[in-house]
């Protein structure tokens, strides 16, 4: 395996700044010596939550323009830069759904994408849970649905399937939570 301090960025160039992402380049050395540009897109930290009532999964039904599509999802939203993926699994929670949690259980983050993304995905496991109003976001639509727990992995494989709901429901069942 090649040594990472054998890679040096020599620069550094944003080259588009919106609303929630920016995208540039970096200028990179390689171990061989010779230099190279690599692209990258930096995304908000996002917190993904399996949150499960007595004997249901808690999911969100809500259009998402780049997809086209009316897509089932377990709630997520960005984690702020003063929170910690639970915290943000709990506020997350609360507002798009109504449910409150006390405590959750940070279960698993990576990069989904590491040749591009600058980005960590957190999964968090909330329970314990009490009904409330919600308080979304200024321009969501979001609808609340739950599954029983026998169906969410079935119910999150069919299209147009989001593969970080997914992911997280099936961690969820490997952890023995589902």
């Amino acid at each position: 395996m090649t040594n990472q301090n054998a890679w040096s960025t020599l620069d550094s160039t944003v080259d588009h700044e919106g609303f929630l992402y920016s995208a540039g380049h970096d200028r990179v050395r390689r171990p061989d010596g010779e230099t190279q540009s690599y692209d990258w897109i930096s995304v908000p930290d996002i917190v993904v939550i399996v949150a499960r009532t007595a004997d249901e999964i808690i999911l969100v039904e809500q259009y998402r323009p780049p997809a086209n599509d009316q897509v089932l999802e377990c709630p997520a939203g960005i984690v702020e830069p003063d929170e910690s993926p639970v915290e943000a699994a709990i506020r997350e929670l609360r507002e798009e759904t109504g449910y409150r949690a006390d405590t959750g259980t940070h279960l698993y983050t990576h990069n989904p994408l590491p040749g591009l993304l600058r980005h960590q995905l957190h999964v968090v496991w909330l329970s314990e849970l009490t009904p409330g109003e919600s308080a979304m976001d200024e321009g969501e639509f979001i609808e609340l649905r739950t599954v029983p727990i026998e169906d969410a992995i079935d119910v999150a494989r069919t299209p147009p399937a989001n593969g970080m709901t997914l992911m997280a429901l099936l961690i969820a069942q490997e952890d023995g939570l589902l």
